[in-house]
């Protein structure tokens, strides 16, 4: 578990501004093959630049996290292990509180995530409703690979993910 008071406290402030405005807090949902659960839940923290020297700062200060180029130069430091999410991430920016009321709030509902993901709560229709709702207000709506009625109507029938559309005629 990262101690944030380990951090230089100049470094931990720098380094919170500029999540302030660069990073983003999110949940994302992927469909599973095993049909016991149609969704995986995980939470992501990231930033993306073309100069990855702050974006090393924040993996060898965080202690946790991954580092990747695109094609168009662009790097990506993300964290997306719940455990170090819980461990680190979530009391490095508890320490190191963000100034913007937006960035604040996003936190706010991305740690509401975190509780619901760590007792369990994914694992249900009602949790993952009160998921989407969460998510909803998150990153002024961003954009979404699934919308919630998708999301949803897994829990009703989870092959529908995944079957295939017959040919035009076969039926």
């Amino acid at each position: 578990m990262l101690d944030p008071k380990s951090v230089p406290i100049e470094i931990g402030h720098y380094l919170a501004g500029f999540a302030d405005g660069e990073g983003s807090f999110n949940v994302s949902f992927r469909p599973r093959s095993d049909y016991q659960i149609p969704w995986k839940v995980s939470l992501c923290f990231n930033i993306s630049q073309r100069d990855p020297v702050i974006l090393s700062e924040f993996k060898r200060h965080l202690s946790c996290g991954t580092m990747r180029q695109r094609r168009d130069g662009v790097w990506y430091y993300e964290v997306n292990n719940f455990t170090a999410i819980a461990n680190n991430v979530i009391p490095f920016f508890d320490h190191y509180r963000f100034l913007s009321a937006k960035k604040q709030r996003d936190f706010a509902k991305f740690k509401e995530l975190a509780n619901l993901l760590s007792e369990g709560r994914h694992r249900e229709r009602s949790g993952i409703t009160e998921i989407l709702r969460i998510r909803a207000d998150m990153n002024d709506g961003g954009n979404r690979h699934y919308v919630d009625d998708t999301i949803l109507a897994a829990f009703e029938n989870p092959q529908r993910l995944h079957a295939r559309r017959d040919p035009i005629g076969s039926r």
